[in-house]
């Protein structure tokens, strides 16, 4: 096991892995901005280094920066949480060209996954189903509208690097494909330096379905059963929940399947996610692989006993994981976590950067909140704007979204605009209750939040 670790992150994922390294008696270095000087992860590590300036680009995005402080504190390994670096080849090739450990896959099976047309034909190679789609990256719009034609429409296009959204556009009218496929490229350019682009048939109102993986240095390899993670809003997730209301067991059990297959293909070690769309026909299709740790992982963590954190960090030191024994998982009692945002949903969900005057979040039974935040802390304009994931969990569905319902209610914080009022309208929404969500549902449960 490592001796110190060094946590490339900021804010409550960065709190996160530092407590799980405590409780594996492993050291932690924070690496920090001038703008997170004072923030709670960064006096809760047991040391810390200054990378640079508020802009992310000139701290959390520099490579040589974070490579030095990791050097100079002695720190054998280097978690990226999610976001910033930790879906960089090129940093995980930093690492290991340092002689420092990645907590998380190589370089080269980051760059296959992470280029979503690459991954996409190493998934059919192996037999994991996948959306019709071009063969292989779309380069004019006359390729793109032949493609459409041959398949009919509506159609997605889709960014091959990066995620979140991001260079991806819905055409459901013949009349507006050269202007989304040019507004995709661009997109995709200015977020990820590659505007290549392909093209699948959309999928009309399905849930969003993801496997939890794990995989050692041991051929150890399992699937701790599936989130839901269908309420979004632009792709980006806003509640998950686990087990999905629409799998029966035979469902998660050929998801899963397919996820171990996807993790075999290219020889995947470290935690990380397979997703797919599920149909409403009940047909499912590989959408891309995570090579990360994600937001979500504490719904899983709670119905299958296992902390993926830890887990990832022994993997990583080139240890068993402890929970091979247990595989295959069957979810027990049920999670939801909600992501406290500072954003304004009465106004479009507007970001809402401003200090915290008053934090107080909800406790008791089956209560989980994970935050970096007390009263007085400045959510920054420069990052991300989560301040707080509320995870709740119930012996079944009915006691998760009442213990939800309770939580949201119990939890407070003033000073800045927060997504706790859209989360609380949810679980009063019957669609949801019922378990009905499909990816769509802001749009059509919700939309005078659009």
């Amino acid at each position: 096991m490592f001796k110190k670790i060094l946590i490339a992150n900021r804010g409550e994922v960065a709190l996160r892995i530092m407590r799980a390294a405590r409780e594996l008696g492993v050291k932690t270095v924070a690496v920090y901005s001038t703008e997170d000087a004072d923030t709670y992860p960064v006096k809760y590590a047991d040391e810390a280094v200054c990378i640079g300036p508020a802009q992310a680009t000139k701290s959390y995005l520099v490579i040589p920066n974070i490579i030095a402080a990791a050097e100079i504190t002695g720190a054998e390994a280097i978690h990226p949480g999610y976001g910033f670096l930790a879906e960089n080849a090129d940093f995980a090739r930093a690492c290991a060209d340092n002689g420092i450990t990645f907590i998380g896959p190589n370089g080269d099976c980051i760059e296959k996954m992470g280029d979503k047309a690459t991954a996409r034909e190493t998934m059919k190679s192996c037999g994991v189903p996948t959306v019709p789609g071009s063969e292989g990256l779309i380069d004019t719009v006359d390729e793109a509208r032949e493609f459409a034609e041959s398949v009919g429409f509506p159609v997605l296009i889709k960014a091959t690097a990066g995620g979140g959204g991001k260079g991806m556009r819905e055409v459901h009218d013949p009349a507006d494909l050269e202007k989304e496929f040019l507004a995709a490229r661009a997109e995709a350019g200015a977020a990820f330096g590659n505007d290549a682009v392909y093209l699948e048939k959309l999928v009309l109102s399905p849930r969003h379905v993801e496997i939890q993986v794990l995989a050692d240095n041991f051929g150890n390899r399992v699937a701790l059963c599936e989130r839901d993670c269908s309420v979004q809003r632009r792709h980006q997730k806003l509640i998950e929940e686990a087990p999905s209301p629409a799998l029966s067991d035979d469902l998660r059990r050929a998801m899963s399947v397919a996820a171990i297959k996807a993790v075999r293909a290219v020889d995947y070690r470290s935690a990380g996610t397979v997703e797919f769309l599920l149909a409403p026909d009940g047909n499912f299709y590989f959408m891309e692989m995570n090579t990360r740790v994600q937001v979500e992982h504490p719904v899983s963590e709670l119905i299958t006993g296992t902390d993926i954190i830890k887990e990832q960090i022994r993997i990583a030191a080139n240890e068993p994981m402890t929970c091979a024994d247990r595989a295959p998982f069957t979810p027990f009692g049920h999670a939801m976590e909600f992501r406290i945002n500072a954003e304004d949903p009465e106004h479009g969900f507007r970001p809402c950067p401003g200090t915290i005057t008053r934090f107080e979040p909800p406790s008791g039974p089956g209560v989980r909140v994970e935050s970096y935040v007390h009263s007085g802390t400045r959510i920054s304009p420069y990052y991300d704007s989560m301040v707080a994931k509320l995870i709740v969990y119930g012996q079944d569905r009915e006691e998760a979204l009442a213990r939800g319902r309770r939580a949201l209610d119990e939890f407070v914080i003033e000073g800045i605009k927060t997504t706790l009022p859209f989360h609380r309208r949810v679980l009063d929404n019957q669609v949801f209750c019922d378990g009905q969500a499909t990816t769509d549902f802001i749009e059509t449960q919700m939309g005078d939040l659009l």
